[in-house]
């Protein structure tokens, strides 16, 4: 349309640890797609381990690199529809002037995973901000493409809380795949946007019990406010010992690991009881050793992986409208684009942030 700018700040990845805020042109939604007018963006804790250079994402001896340079970086956001055909308004069921949100990963809706409703897991793997067919939202302006996944957002809170429904659906495939039970004891590892969302979302299945797990204890107050029954913190108490003994001596049922930190594989492994349930959520930067054999011989666990928010953005949208989350605590910090660079610090700075957003 013809008000809209030529072009447009946006953070560019050159390489790790190598982002540059630069001027862009504005993209031109084609047919199907739609042109968003970013409102907010949040820094995710694995957008700081691609800039820190982690091979999950850069690749090593053992993998090849799955980012790539010359993009814009920024997956978790929100903003207005300024452009929009028949087509992809009909589609999404949105229109010009409406807040939405996009899920992360656009799928390619034509492999094995896609063709059976498992669309997280597409085969491509294209995801906003990761990859060159599919540009961030550390930008002024984002185009949907018309493969991706876009719900309608609610536009009378700020756009960073929308924005929050990216952590929290991931937070709450988690706690689906933990296949919770009213009289389970669970134990999530870790209360940052993740992990405080993987409490809200286990405090609605009703177990009779949820543990909390940090070395903060300004994020276990947090954790309390979303739900959380018990609260450690892990370098004061014995873990491992504590949950044994709030449990008759048997471990928790399920553990729900949201830390990142490779200590915290072990000790979901050692607290859990026989036959119990470990959710491994977590983007670690080097590979994690374990002994098996607790898996295995000692406890017949199951372990499950989680990875994104399959089918659970409109409970993570109605989460965050409902109130009952401490969203003005969870969502710490509000930043200028430019400012990116000091954003990613304060990601790294645990201690004195949750979740820091940019707003364009």
């Amino acid at each position: 349309m013809s008000d809209l700018p030529d072009t447009m700040r946006a953070v560019v990845v050159h390489g790790p640890r190598d982002y540059r805020l630069e001027r862009l042109p504005v993209p031109t939604a084609g047919p199907g797609q739609a042109l968003l007018k970013v409102e907010a963006v949040g820094i995710c804790a694995s957008d700081l381990k691609c800039y820190h250079g982690a091979a999950k994402f850069w690749g090593d001896e053992n993998r090849p690199a799955w980012t790539e340079t010359q993009v814009v970086p920024g997956h978790e956001f929100t903003g207005r529809i300024v452009e929009i055909d028949e087509e992809a308004s009909r589609r999404w069921g949105v229109a010009a002037g409406d807040r939405v949100v996009a899920e992360q990963i656009v799928p390619c809706w034509h492999c094995r995973y896609c063709g059976r409703g498992d669309y997280h897991m597409c085969q491509p793997h294209d995801m906003f901000g990761f990859k060159r067919r599919t540009p961030g939202a550390m930008a002024e302006y984002l185009v949907l493409p018309a493969e991706a996944l876009v719900h309608k957002a609610p536009s009378d809170l700020p756009p960073w809380q929308v924005a929050y429904a990216e952590p929290l659906s991931c937070a709450l495939h988690a706690v689906e795949r933990a296949g919770i039970r009213f009289d389970d004891t669970v134990v999530v590892a870790g209360c940052g946007p993740i992990g405080l969302g993987m409490i809200a979302g286990a405090a609605a299945k009703f177990p009779q019990r949820i543990i909390a797990l940090d070395a903060l204890p300004q994020k276990l107050a947090l954790a309390e406010k979303c739900g959380a029954d018990v609260t450690l913190n892990i370098t004061e108490v014995d873990v491992v010992q504590t949950v044994k003994d709030l449990t008759d001596g048997y471990g928790a049922d399920v553990y729900i690991e949201g830390t990142g930190h490779p200590s915290a594989v072990p000790q979901g492994l050692n607290l859990l009881r026989k036959l119990g349930t470990f959710v491994e959520y977590s983007v670690f930067k080097d590979p994690v050793t374990v002994d098996w054999s607790i898996i295995s011989d000692d406890k017949e666990l199951n372990v499950l992986g989680a990875h994104l928010g399959q089918n659970t953005w409109p409970a993570a949208l109605k989460l965050i409208a409902s109130g009952r989350l401490p969203m003005d605590e969870i969502c710490s910090h509000q930043l200028p684009l430019e400012d990116f660079q000091k954003g990613l610090d304060l990601v790294a700075d645990s201690a004195n942030s949750v979740k820091v957003s940019l707003v364009p």
